[in-house]
């Protein structure tokens, strides 16, 4: 009989707005349904563990030291100051190996409590940093000619990239949302690379939640409004749909972010409840006409797979519709430009039936996707890893 392994698990996101947070939450959720060896590591208002079940949780209290890196994450340089509590903490658990979400504070404090007390340590990756960090600084370097800027953003994504492989190279294996990311870590790390998939909860987000019959079609985005989500393009959008002679819609922005105050200015008529968590997102999500996603960037997007589950189809960036499954003309639009996001919008709402019936096989493709399935597949993939690396799965 196999024993279940023991995992602890170091993630930079919890109690946020973001798709590591809801993974993370789901995560620690699963293991105690199914009563797993767990411990869980991340940020709280204060730090304290408690237990529940079978799962431990570990809550560190960030310092004054700690700095904002979105509206409402941070990271503390000097979190290693619980390194002798939390190593306690974790070799009392006896984990078989230590899973990190990234290069953050925890995700480096992660990575010392396994080197201290030899355990494997398993990285995944979730987020371009590299990408993000050209796009923030190409924001910040505006004032630059066209051709500076973009030598210097360039040589920034290529230098965030190299520190951000190094990072995941001190893992001994590694996890990626999406098949290129999952090559270019193997690659690059010379280190075993397998696919985390993600999943949606389909009884939250649901056609069921629709509780109103807009006046107007309803144009949705969910997310951070950050330059590397390319949100300032919805304003491109909303232009170009004035200009095809289109009249009868509105935006609805959920989040928050840097770029607020600018989108608030330019799209009209525009939307903005801030950012919304439970029935209030559910519903949001499930009163959406169509949800548009312009981000190049995301390694996955789950968001588009809770507008999909809310029966919502979904209009994206090719490179996002690859990496989430959106099936081209079934489950939405891939769109390349500024043209092609356009016509797809127009289209849904022109053809009330086809807009229906892409909504139905958007929420079908969802169902697909359960977390559960997710993290009993994540299970079996530690298990391979581990032997891939030649260490005996416990027995």
């Amino acid at each position: 009989m196999t024993l279940p392994l023991r995992v602890a698990f170091f993630t930079d996101s919890f109690d946020e707005t973001n798709g590591v947070a809801t993974l993370s939450r789901e995560f620690a959720a699963f293991t105690q349904r199914l009563q797993l060896p767990f411990v869980c590591v991340h940020s709280g208002t204060e730090t304290r563990t408690s237990q529940q079940g079978s799962v431990t949780t570990l809550e560190l209290k960030r310092g004054l030291a700690a700095f904002p890196v979105d509206h409402d994450l941070y990271c503390d340089p000097l979190l290693s100051r619980h390194k002798t509590w939390v190593t306690a903490q974790v070799r009392s658990f006896g984990p078989d190996l230590v899973h990190i979400t990234g290069p953050g504070d925890m995700g480096i404090l992660g990575f010392w409590v396994a080197h201290s007390l030899g355990v494997p340590l398993v990285a995944s990756w979730h987020t371009n940093l590299h990408e993000y960090a050209a796009r923030r600084l190409d924001k910040l370097l505006h004032f630059l000619p066209d051709p500076l800027r973009t030598r210097v953003s360039t040589s920034a994504e290529r230098q965030s990239l190299r520190a951000c492989i190094s990072f995941y190279g001190l893992a001994r294996f590694l996890l990626a949302p999406n098949e290129t990311m999952v090559h270019l870590l193997e690659e690059r790390t010379r280190r075993p690379a397998f696919l985390m998939a993600h999943g949606v909860d389909t009884e939250v987000f649901s056609p069921n939640r629709r509780s109103v019959r807009p006046d107007s079609f309803c144009i949705g985005y969910v997310g951070r409004f950050t330059p590397e989500k390319n949100v300032r393009f919805l304003v491109d959008l909303d232009k170009s749909l004035l200009e095809a002679g289109q009249r009868d819609f509105d935006f609805l922005m959920v989040g928050e972010g840097s770029e607020k105050e600018w989108l608030v200015k330019h799209l009209q008529p525009g939307r903005f409840p801030g950012t919304l968590h439970g029935d209030a997102l559910a519903e949001s999500f499930a009163n959406m006409d169509v949800f548009v996603f312009p981000s190049r960037t995301d390694t996955f997007g789950l968001v588009l797979l809770e507008a999909m589950a809310s029966g919502v189809p979904v209009v994206v960036s090719p490179e996002a519709g690859m990496r989430t499954g959106v099936r081209h003309g079934v489950t939405g639009f891939h769109a390349g430009d500024l043209n092609s996001f356009t016509q797809s919008v127009v289209d849904l709402m022109k053809n009330e039936a086809v807009r229906r019936e892409m909504g139905s096989a958007a929420r079908e493709f969802a169902c697909s996707k359960t977390w559960r399935a997710v993290f009993e597949q994540l299970y079996q993939t530690y298990e391979v890893g581990l032997e891939k690396i030649g260490l005996t799965v416990p027995r």
